[in-house]
């Protein structure tokens, strides 16, 4: 006589049965504790898609001690960057069992300080935060205790965990493409004060300094928010004012180069054979742009996951090397209709 097949879902015991381990070594694989051997563990993972067996991730957290969710802070999701950046966090989270809460701020100092102090909706894990304002003294203030990611372009408390690309680099990268395509006059739309330059901003000065180029402080302009229609309003208040137009533009990001193309092209300018334009982010758009917009693209993939494995390691009391507190994720260059092509265009 055999046993009637078990109805319901697949269990821990099927999996180790499967697997030939006991049930503890089946709990430690899913539970990341490094005890079980490469093969081991492969046998398991295996084991798992056979059976098909689902975790229960609410009692796994609460084995773990975890309320099983993170929260991730961006000034909006109607930016492009920030909802691409959202969708790779919340993979990356998802391979760690935790689900993402995500609290928009407008890039309001005020919402932005809250949240650093823990006012989100529910118990959480940690933070990955993107500010457009916080910085080190604001940080150096913080008195709650909940793991902390920051994200962004900005300076930071050197001892709060920070992912970004290499922003520096990047803006030297923006001006040297440019350069080698024959532009001598750059403008930069979104610079920061030149007596205390962001990264990016700083990048674009070593840039012209690179090539023997003179810094014209009348062809960067500030902007006072991260759209279209404001890149669209400090250029064309350029072009009207300038005799002698910029040949090239760096765009501090994607979403305000989108305006610096309506308003060249608005001054009966072509773009790229009048002036080139770069931007920053390489953001879903920018290849349905016209022309299509030639941008320094951050690796989102990386970015999201050294934030979540950071987090994680914080979370679990896993100490920080020295290299793990400002982490730079890789950058590349795409190139697009915008410029004048180096290379073959990209993306």
């Amino acid at each position: 006589m055999t046993d009637s097949p078990r109805t319901g879902p697949p269990r821990l015991v099927d999996v180790a049965e499967v697997a030939g381990v006991s049930m503890k070594t089946v709990s430690n694989v899913i539970n990341g504790v490094d005890k079980a051997s490469a093969a081991t563990r492969a046998r398991v993972l295996s084991a798992i898609d056979e059976v098909g067996y689902q975790p229960n991730l609410s009692a796994r957290n609460l084995a773990r001690g975890r309320a099983g969710g993170i929260a991730l802070v961006v000034p909006s999701l109607e930016l492009p960057y920030f909802a691409s950046l959202a969708g790779q966090v919340i993979e990356a989270a998802e391979t760690r069992g935790w689900m993402v809460l995500i609290h928009q701020t407008g890039g309001d100092p005020a919402k932005e300080r809250a949240a650093l102090e823990g006012n989100v909706a529910r118990r959480i894990d940690g933070l990955i935060v993107s500010s457009q304002t916080t910085g080190p003294d604001e940080l150096a203030a913080r008195t709650d205790t909940t793991p902390l990611v920051m994200l962004g372009n900005r300076t930071f408390d050197p001892g709060t965990p920070h992912v970004d690309i290499d922003n520096l680099e990047a803006g030297r990268m923006a001006v040297r493409h440019l350069v080698a395509g024959g532009c001598r006059r750059l403008a930069m739309i979104g610079a920061s004060d030149l007596h205390a330059p962001a990264p990016r901003t700083h990048g674009y000065l070593e840039g012209l300094a690179e090539h023997g180029l003179p810094v014209r402080p009348e062809l960067l302009r500030g902007i006072t928010r991260n759209t279209g229609d404001e890149g669209e309003r400090v250029v064309e208040e350029l072009l009207r004012h300038d005799t002698d137009p910029p040949d090239g533009i760096v765009a501090i990001t994607d979403w305000v180069a989108q305006g610096v193309l309506r308003a060249v092209q608005r001054h009966g300018l072509r773009v790229p054979d009048d002036v080139a334009v770069i931007g920053f982010d390489d953001i879903p758009y920018a290849r349905t742009f016209y022309p299509s917009l030639t941008s320094i693209a951050p690796d989102r993939h990386q970015v999201a996951a050294q934030a979540v494995s950071l987090l994680d390691r914080l979370v679990s009391r896993t100490p920080l090397g020295a290299d793990d507190v400002q982490v730079h994720a890789p950058l590349r260059l795409v190139v697009r209709e915008s410029t004048r092509p180096t290379a073959s265009p990209s993306g």
